[in-house]
């Protein structure tokens, strides 16, 4: 596990501890090009505070929409984000590429 990983995980717990709503997105799986790898996690709050990655660009602030979503229903999502390599730029992911992310509520 590498220390990213720790901090994000550690620093959502204490934003739970402390009464916060979060909610944390891990990548589950990349295809193609992609900013972070399978395995890496972003924690994000109601309040809008947010921890870690899980790529760049609009699927970051995509993710992000996600989450609060979640926080509100506390039903997980699998998003799914895919582009062209003309389109590759403009949302984050360098070449091209496919990127999943599983978002879930921490209870």
């Amino acid at each position: 596990m590498s220390q990213d990983f720790e901090d994000v995980l550690t620093l959502a717990a204490q934003w739970r501890a402390a009464g916060e709503q979060v909610a944390i997105a891990t990548v589950t799986e990349t295809w193609g090009s992609s900013p972070r790898p399978a395995g890496s996690q972003m924690a994000v709050t109601a309040s809008g505070r947010m921890a870690g990655s899980v790529s760049g660009g609009c699927i970051e602030g995509a993710v992000a929409d996600a989450a609060r979503q979640t926080m509100q229903t506390g039903a997980p999502q699998l998003l799914d984000f895919g582009v062209s390599n003309e389109r590759a730029w403009e949302v984050g992911l360098a070449c091209g590429g496919k990127v999943k992310v599983f978002v879930e509520p921490l209870a």
